[in-house]
């Protein structure tokens, strides 16, 4: 059984921080691209960050310079840390985790979404 449990979401301040944590098990997050999207009421699901098996790191437009992906394969968990914080950052944030096989079959999963809120 595969399984991406957010955690670290709630309440925050413009202008403030939270860390976001993805703990993965059924699958070893270094041979994954791992990644994190949100989704604010009314919008489509976008890409925050995501990190490959190698290292490689794409940011979203509105988060670069803010937001650092990283990850702790001890641990078997990604994270994503948030400075910075503004109000159109309020939004349920999704850890996910995509690997692409020698024969081009695909693994996709999805963790269950944890809220971020960015208010006075």
């Amino acid at each position: 059984q595969v399984q991406l449990v957010e955690s670290g979401g709630g309440l925050v301040q413009p202008g403030g921080s939270l860390r976001l944590s993805c703990a993965a098990s059924g699958i070893t997050v270094s041979m994954f691209t791992m990644g994190w999207f949100r989704q604010a009421p009314g919008n489509e699901r976008e890409l925050v960050a995501d990190m490959s098996s190698g290292s490689e790191i794409n940011y979203g437009d509105s988060v670069k310079g803010r937001f650092t992906i990283s990850r702790d394969n001890t641990k078997n968990t990604v994270y994503l840390q948030m400075n910075s914080l503004r109000p159109e950052d309020t939004a349920v944030y999704y850890c996910n985790a995509i690997r692409i096989s020698p024969d081009l079959r695909s693994e996709y999963y999805w963790g269950q979404g944890v809220q971020v809120t960015v208010s006075s």
